[in-house]
């Protein structure tokens, strides 16, 4: 990997231990919303306030191991990248299902039986490559950017749930802390931009606190809750119910798919030379994905996924450093047997909660619209682009329209992510029938051929989704090539262009009767064309030669074949 200009602390270096202690507690903010899905679904079904707080231990752990494996990248285990774990929304939905029919222990149990599913998806990534096509990765990518916009916005103004009335002082705290955000991260240098997130959380506490949005009373629970307590665990149990196979299955797909999403994201912001997702490294994140919600489901806590708003503070800090990822796995663990430091995250105002999710929800959008954009789209991925955006923005805008829906199947339509990512994985598989994988033109060298060969490579390289670099390289190697046979070579007849493309290579073999093209590794002296005309034959080989990443040429009985290959 390549790193970018724009990375302080790639992902093979380590920052101070300070630094990374500091950048830790940034993630660990980043991902303190998440923690509140335990509570959501023990309010569902009437359960204490401890039996909210022992879900909540118990999922940072799960969520610790999680991050450490993810973050470890030891053989197919984890994706090697700083992209931590915790409660994943997508299991929100079928959770609340389950423990409202079996209570938590239900949830426990279909929760393993998710994460077994997962770990199996994790084993045939490799293979699903089709199904994950750039485009495809884009639109996960921007779609899970998307799917915190409505939470994020109305948090950032003091509206979620029964609360629907905004006063003056979230309005103010919300946008200041947003401002302070964006104002270091675009402003700040050094340790400014690194610690941006966390100075203005600092800052949003404290003017939560001047506008009486952090009360006294919220402050004295702090120190009622032990400094040190073991999670209790009486409440863990397993059982099983067959009628929510299918709601944690589709959970389970659509954490799969955020996954791939997330992953994809950071082994861009990682390499400059980026060119396509590495489904061996996703594989095992989405391994390790798995075990976590495992994990969550046998310690007694929450299905895990992939934290995408930390993949987005990681864009927006500049800091992607392994140990990063190490670091945040051990507050997590030691925060579960602290409930006091555990407790600071969850009195978190909501505005100040809005304001980081609009800031790191800002990054994803754009990595995955820029993830799109890197490659040709023609009418069959504007459709997948389009309809997968415009039907996930759907589940935000017209939630009723899918109220209707058979419980087995909701999971797929409760949040724009789910629905938009699924939509692009089926569409992208329809819209792949009818595409041939080589295609044939004759070019006559006797006509004016450069803007049939520049159209066909265009139409063609939009068809097969290919890298504009890629195509204005081929188009001019092909064009230089005719040249050459069209005014030095002799040739009988048409030249047969035959193009091949698979997402790593791009092959393209020239066949006609004639004399053959030679391709000389060393540029021809100036003293060598003036003696002899022929010589500017091998100054175009030359040329054609550096354009290609490999060329061969045989010739046998005078039919002529000259074969140029590019590394996609």
């Amino acid at each position: 990997m390549k790193k970018p200009a724009n990375l302080l602390y790639g992902v093979n270096e380590n920052p101070s231990l300070g630094v990374t202690i500091v950048l830790g507690f940034q993630h660990i903010f980043t991902m303190a919303a998440a923690f509140v899905l335990p509570v959501i679904i023990v309010r569902s079904l009437g359960g204490s306030h401890d039996l909210a707080k022992s879900m909540i231990s118990l999922s940072m752990i799960a969520a610790a191991i999680g991050t450490f494996l993810q973050t470890l990248k030891r053989g197919s285990l984890g994706c090697g990248y700083l992209c931590p774990e915790h409660p994943g929304p997508s299991y929100l939905s079928a959770s609340l299902m389950a423990a409202n029919t079996g209570q938590v222990s239900l949830v426990f149990g279909m929760t393993l039986i998710a994460g077994v599913f997962e770990v199996v998806i994790s084993r045939v990534m490799h293979r699903l490559r089709s199904l994950f096509p750039t485009e495809v990765v884009g639109v996960v990518v921007t779609m899970v950017g998307v799917s915190l916009v409505p939470t994020s916005v109305s948090q950032l103004f003091g509206v979620c749930g029964a609360d629907q009335i905004s006063t003056a002082g979230e309005c103010t705290t919300g946008l200041a802390t947003l401002a302070i955000m964006v104002s270091l991260n675009v402003w700040g240098k050094g340790k400014l931009r690194l610690f941006c997130v966390l100075i203005a959380m600092v800052a949003g506490y404290v003017l939560s606190y001047c506008f009486g949005i952090l009360t006294n009373t919220q402050f004295s629970r702090l120190s009622i809750e032990p400094l040190i307590a073991l999670p209790d665990i009486t409440h863990v149990g397993w059982s099983f119910d067959a009628r929510f196979l299918i709601p944690f299955l589709v959970a389970a797909l659509s954490s799969t798919l955020k996954s791939v999403g997330d992953i994809t994201t950071c082994q861009k912001i990682n390499d400059a030379e980026w060119k396509r997702p590495d489904l061996e490294s996703i594989g095992g994140g989405i391994l390790v994905d798995g075990l976590s919600a495992i994990s969550g489901g046998l310690l007694g806590g929450m299905g895990q996924s992939t934290a995408s708003g930390s993949v987005g503070l990681s864009i927006a800090t500049g800091a992607t450093s392994r140990r990063i990822g190490f670091t945040v796995a051990g507050i997590l663990l030691f925060m579960a047997f602290v409930p006091k430091l555990a407790a600071i995250f969850a009195i978190m105002p909501m505005p100040v909660i809005g304001a980081l999710m609009v800031f790191v929800a800002s990054f994803m959008i754009v990595t995955g619209i820029q993830i799109m954009a890197s490659r040709m789209i023609d009418s069959r991925k504007t459709f997948i682009i389009g309809f997968s955006m415009i039907f996930g923005l759907s589940v935000e805008l017209f939630p009723s329209l899918y109220a209707g829906i058979h419980p087995v199947i909701k999971p797929m339509f409760t949040s724009s992510l789910a629905l938009g990512t699924i939509s692009a994985v089926v569409l992208n598989f329809l819209f792949r029938m009818g595409i041939s994988k080589s295609e044939t033109t004759e070019l006559d060298p006797g006509e004016i051929f450069t803007d049939k060969i520049f159209k066909f490579m265009q139409s063609q390289g939009a068809v097969w989704g290919m890298r504009q670099e890629i195509i204005y390289r081929a188009t001019s190697a092909v064009n230089e090539v005719m040249e050459s046979l069209s005014s030095l070579c002799r040739v009988d007849g048409k030249v047969q262009a035959r193009v091949s493309f698979d997402e790593f290579n791009l092959d393209i073999v020239l066949s006609y009767r004639g004399e053959l093209m030679t391709f000389p590794e060393v540029r021809p002296l100036q003293s060598d064309l003036i003696e002899d005309d022929r010589n500017f034959i091998k100054l175009s080989g030359f040329l054609v030669r550096q354009q290609v990443d490999q060329i061969s040429t045989r010739i046998e009985d005078g039919h002529c074949s000259i074969a140029l290959h590019f590394d996609h």
